[in-house]
């Protein structure tokens, strides 16, 4: 028999999973607690009960959202040895979200200046601004090594992910362009500026190369670790 706790962790996850669903289809404000009460079978206050607002809920979807991307993201940094090749994999990583992750991406994406406004998620704005600062830590590495250009570490740092913010408007996971094809491209235009010798960028920028790969296989791992249950493609 499974213990009242783990049955109500279980409910709280249905109902972040099926909201972040509805989100990423109709957007926060095409969202209800009452459809994904009939959906999954529940009183909306057992919705209230476990988040208490829809706002509430909001906050949970950024929080658990950066959370697997800041694992995700150290442990790809963890298994490439250079600034530029960690870069690239980071890179490659913004696109992939699309396919791995991709409600979860849709909804973050569609109301990140929403989520930024929300007075109660501290944690998930605390998370987004290590991720933000893991990557600039990347380009300093890189610049201190030599093999990256002095650059503006904040406003390379935002051009980069402005440039996948709005990925899920134009990517399309089953199109004729792979993830992988698509962030070979973001890795040509980031360190194609970036890189003091650019004779590494073909294989730094290669879809099938070292970068492209370690993204994948992290997401992966950190899916299989976490038992998200999230699709691994």
């Amino acid at each position: 028999m499974a213990k009242a706790g783990t049955r109500l962790a279980g409910k709280a996850n249905e109902i972040l999973e099926v909201f972040t669903h509805n989100v990423a289809q109709f957007g926060y404000d095409g969202t209800n607690l009452s459809d994904i009460a009939n959906e999954l079978s529940i009183s909306k206050g057992t919705i209230v009960h476990h988040y208490g607002t829809k706002d509430r809920l909001l906050a949970a979807l950024h929080t658990s959202y950066m959370r697997r991307r800041l694992t995700e993201a150290k442990l790809l940094i963890g298994k490439l040895d250079h600034p530029e090749q960690q870069l690239a994999g980071l890179l490659f990583a913004f696109i992939l979200y699309q396919e791995h992750d991709r409600d979860a991406t849709i909804a973050f994406q569609r109301e990140v200046m929403r989520l930024a406004a929300l007075d109660i998620d501290t944690e998930g704005l605390e998370l987004r601004a290590e991720y933000i600062q893991l990557v600039r830590d990347v380009i300093e590495a890189g610049i201190a090594a030599g093999r990256l250009r002095k650059t503006d570490l904040r406003i390379q740092s935002l051009l980069m992910f402005g440039s996948a913010q709005w990925a899920y408007t134009w990517f399309d996971p089953s199109g004729d362009e792979s993830a992988e094809e698509v962030g070979a491209a973001l890795v040509d235009l980031v360190l194609g500026s970036l890189l003091v010798r650019r004779t590494a960028l073909p294989a730094l920028a290669d879809p099938k190369g070292l970068a492209a790969q370690t993204a994948r296989q992290c997401l992966l791992e950190a899916s299989a670790e976490s038992g998200s249950g999230l699709p691994a493609s």
